[in-house]
């Protein structure tokens, strides 16, 4: 393990009764998970019943600097953003500009799915609880890693994608649906994306700190660094700066401003001067849409246990010690988050970190909830550090496996410069391979990170390694051919599990260009 920087605390506070203050020995406790799980810095918020209990920053914003993290320190809350977009069109609900089960052709007559009959019957409300038919982090290459497709080109080739399932069936999580939100709300409401969230929900909260654009976190200032671990060592990596998916992720916030958009969602929007949506919107956010299969926790942790869950309107929904939890998770390059609600006891805790650890901010969320729980039969950090080790080991098994099943006496069925080419796929574009000198290399044309060496796998496929190590995420190539030796398609899938899912591979099936 490295040796990280020592932490320092800097708080804000608000005045609590002594029955609402932070479990004991937080501080510690905090600081032990990050150093446990190589995280430079976090920030935290807890609210109860309506006043701050804890706004506070942990740790530095970036290996090697001793600039602290603070209450007011942005990090990219990712995926906490979609909660935002759901209840920006619960404010255009509730103005009468849109209705949750009118189809989205009414207000965007130009969208298509690939079935017609979806394209017809999706509505407003199924941008956001994916159920569409999509698979998982479907299209998701169109703009991760960041793309040449500006927003509305990306919504235009959703067109050509098939779908996995039929519609309303399964849930499959997706980001691209959530970018035709924000369409919706910049036709309807005559304001961009980013407009309408920031006059419309940011500012009225209160919320000055924050930002709306991916490509703000690349801007300096009190900015958390990204990190993650590459080649086996954490280090500073690039930050995502693509605008394209403000709407499904583009948030920046610290935990001052968290700590105001929890106790908003908690009292439906209600500030000093009114309310920015009713309670008939934070009903509609709050209520489970999609059913996901509860399944069994993992070993370590019994009390994860669940007799519900499901997704709503940009939240997750689930149990949690026989209280609804209301909760979502975000994930960047370098940054992940969770933000986790419990209506019952007007409890909202924030985590946002500078790394990639799930089990760090799980941790601290579930040390945070148990305390207001009155449980102590769990020791989280122990918990996670164990489940770490096992997932780890799982992970080196396959990998162990995928290498011990390579045939490495194996050559490929035609010479090289054979393979080489460009190759369109219908919904991504063109992809090109070229023999230079002895070797092919890989491009997507839309997605300049994506240059990668191929190495000769086994009989006809091939191991992309990209060029950038921060993607961490190498690809199998394989081609089919016809029956008289030339190409006929090829077909990619991630190298590891360890990939992240919205590097949808699997997805493309790549045809030969005639030349």
């Amino acid at each position: 393990m490295r040796r990280l920087v020592p932490f320092a605390v800097y708080a804000v506070y608000a005045a609590a009764p002594a029955s609402a203050q932070a479990p004991p020995d937080f501080d510690r406790f905090v600081t032990q998970v990050l150093s446990a799980f190589e995280v430079p810095g976090a920030s935290v918020a807890i609210v109860k019943d309506r006043k701050v209990v804890l706004a506070k920053g942990y740790g530095v914003r970036k290996l090697g600097d001793p600039a602290p993290v603070n209450a007011e320190t942005l990090f990219g809350i990712a995926s906490n953003t979609k909660a935002f977009t759901a209840t920006a069109l619960g404010m255009l609900v509730e103005e009468g500009k849109i209705e949750w089960d009118a189809p989205v052709v009414r207000y965007l007559p130009a969208f298509a799915l690939s079935d017609p009959y979806v394209t017809r019957e999706l509505t407003v409300r199924d941008l956001l609880v994916h159920r569409s038919g999509l698979g998982l982090g479907a299209g998701d290459l169109l703009w991760w890693p960041p793309s040449t497709y500006n927003r509305r080109e990306i919504s235009e080739r959703l067109r050509y994608i098939p779908l996995a399932t039929s519609f309303r069936s399964a849930y499959a999580y997706d980001n691209v649906l959530y970018l035709v939100a924000g369409e919706v709300i910049e036709t309807m409401s005559g304001m961009s994306w980013e407009d309408f969230v920031t006059r419309r929900i940011l500012q009225p909260l209160d919320m000055t700190g924050s930002n709306v654009h991916h490509s703000a976190a690349a801007h300096g200032g009190n900015v958390a660094a990204t990190h993650a671990p590459v080649d086996g060592k954490v280090r500073v990596i690039a930050p995502f700066a693509s605008d394209n998916t403000n709407p499904a992720g583009g948030i920046n916030a610290g935990a001052t401003d968290m700590a105001k958009w929890m106790i908003a969602q908690l009292d439906s929007g209600r500030t000093t001067s009114g309310r920015l949506w009713s309670p008939r919107t934070t009903r509609e956010l709050w209520s489970i849409v999609t059913p996901i299969p509860t399944g069994g926790p993992p070993p370590e942790f019994p009390a994860l246990r669940t007799s519900f869950n499901g997704y709503g309107l940009g939240f997750g929904i689930r149990d949690y010690r026989g209280c609804k939890m209301l909760t979502h998770t975000g994930g960047l390059p370098g940054y992940l988050s969770r933000v986790a609600m419990l209506p019952d006891i007007k409890l909202g805790v924030a985590v946002l970190t500078n790394a990639e650890s799930g089990p760090a901010f799980d941790a601290i969320v579930h040390r945070v909830v148990d305390h207001y729980l009155g449980a102590t039969d769990t020791d989280w950090l122990a918990g996670y550090r164990r489940m770490v080790a096992r997932l780890d080991s799982l992970t080196r098994v396959e990998e162990a496996r995928t290498v011990a099943s390579r045939n490495t006496a194996s050559r490929p069925s035609l010479p090289l410069a054979r393979y080489a080419g460009t190759y369109r796929d219908s919904w991504y574009g063109d992809v090109t391979i070229a023999e230079e000198g002895g070797t092919l290399v890989m491009r997507f044309t839309r997605s300049p990170q994506l240059v990668g060496d191929m190495e000769h796998w086994q009989y006809d496929s091939f191991l992309v390694k990209w060029r950038d190590r921060e993607l961490r995420a190498d690809a199998f190539v394989t081609f089919a051919l016809t029956p008289q030796g030339t190409i006929d398609q090829a077909r990619m899938a991630p190298a590891s599990s360890s990939v992240d899912f919205s590097y949808d591979f699997q997805d493309l099936l790549l045809k030969p260009v005639a030349r």
